[in-house]
């Protein structure tokens, strides 16, 4: 499965805000919301348990037509049947990524800076995260990059790009009008009372 052009909402199933017996729950409800990608974000689970997950979300994303992505572990996408990876700045090559995952595969790479972007989208990556734009929990570690450069970073891109990092429902329309066009959106929906309206309440922000 390639990205679909139409896709502009990517949501990530972050095992640091549920527990695995959740997760497929969540997922479904994250379907039934209209999430465009889904990703399995697990940390600090063992490979055995990401690849137990992995198979159970694979035939859930598959059926809804939905790429289904793993958060690192190339290695694991073949057996999981999951349709791509997700690294970050310190994984390694794209093309590494690419060789262990499969050559259909969805290779995706974070940055967080307009040149990390540009070596991203030159190395071949399929699609980039670009953030933290604002403080976030998941990602202590890096300080946020604020909205100035999101303009330019879809202007220039040849591969979609996904802005993440502390994005919500309730500052999501101040993210589109900096010039944002597709974004990942992490805890508010994981967190969220109603899982599925809170996705379809983002998709309809995203669509203005």
């Amino acid at each position: 499965m390639s990205l679909p052009a139409h896709a502009r909402l990517y949501g990530i199933l972050d095992l640091g805000y549920v527990s695995a017996d959740r997760a497929s729950g969540l997922a479904d409800r994250m379907l039934a919301g209209g999430i465009d990608i889904l990703q399995l974000r697990a940390k600090e689970s063992s490979e055995t348990e990401i690849l137990a997950l992995g198979r159970q979300l694979s035939p859930r994303c598959r059926a809804a037509r939905v790429p289904f992505i793993l958060n690192d572990h190339p290695h694991l996408v073949p057996a999981t049947g999951a349709d791509g990876v997700h690294i970050g700045q310190d994984d390694g090559p794209i093309a590494a990524a690419r060789a262990l995952a499969g050559p259909q595969a969805i290779v995706g790479r974070s940055t967080h800076s307009l040149a990390q972007a540009r070596a991203a989208w030159a190395e071949g990556a399929d699609y980039i995260g670009f953030g933290p734009l604002f403080a976030t929990p998941t990602k202590p570690e890096y300080a946020p990059i604020g909205t100035a450069d999101i303009a330019a970073v879809f202007r220039e891109s040849t591969v979609p790009v996904f802005c993440i990092g502390g994005i919500k429902r309730e500052n999501l329309p101040g993210v589109v009008a900096a010039g944002a066009e597709r974004v990942v959106v992490v805890s508010g929906i994981l967190l969220a009372g109603d899982v599925a309206a809170y996705v379809a309440d983002c998709k309809a922000a995203l669509n203005g």
